[in-house]
């Protein structure tokens, strides 16, 4: 029993190490550099609309009214940008306050789209862009897609 104990400790151990994921979730976006209609970008990905409901409802709504469903990462204006955005907006007991485009974009900032949502909604959503888009460099443009932007950009 311990020995079989001790191999599927090697083998996490070297999945780990390899890399390998069994887990299609975690998996990194799909790198496309395609335009999107007339927008360009270098990585889509599928935001999960049913895990972070709120979230995906505040992106598609912001897109509608004109906003980019592109962030360029830009990590290092992320803390002057959640400033610029939140600005004037005041704090609401139980809520979040969301922004679109993310401060962590270098759309983000000054007249970023802002909506009250529940904070395991955004928190959630934030850390599960955090890891989607740790790998890649600032100044990557990311399309976000979720379920039903399709109609929206049209």
């Amino acid at each position: 029993m311990q020995f079989k104990k001790l191999i599927w400790v090697i083998l996490a151990a070297a999945s780990v190490y390899l890399g390998v994921t069994v887990f299609p979730e975690l998996e990194d976006p799909v790198s496309v550099h395609r335009p999107a209609g007339n927008l360009e970008y270098d990585v889509w990905i599928d935001f999960p609309s049913d895990k972070y409901p709120e979230t995906a409802a505040h992106i598609q709504s912001a897109v509608s009214k004109g906003f980019s469903p592109i962030c360029t990462i830009d990590r290092e204006g992320a803390e002057e940008n959640r400033r610029k955005s939140l600005q004037g907006v005041p704090t609401k007991k139980g809520h979040d306050r969301d922004e679109w485009p993310m401060a962590m974009c270098t759309e983000g900032g000054e007249g970023a789209d802002i909506e009250y949502i529940s904070p395991a909604d955004n928190r959630g959503a934030g850390s599960w862009v955090g890891n989607k888009l740790e790998n890649y460099a600032d100044g990557t443009r990311v399309f976000f897609q979720i379920e039903g932007m399709d109609e929206v950009l049209k």
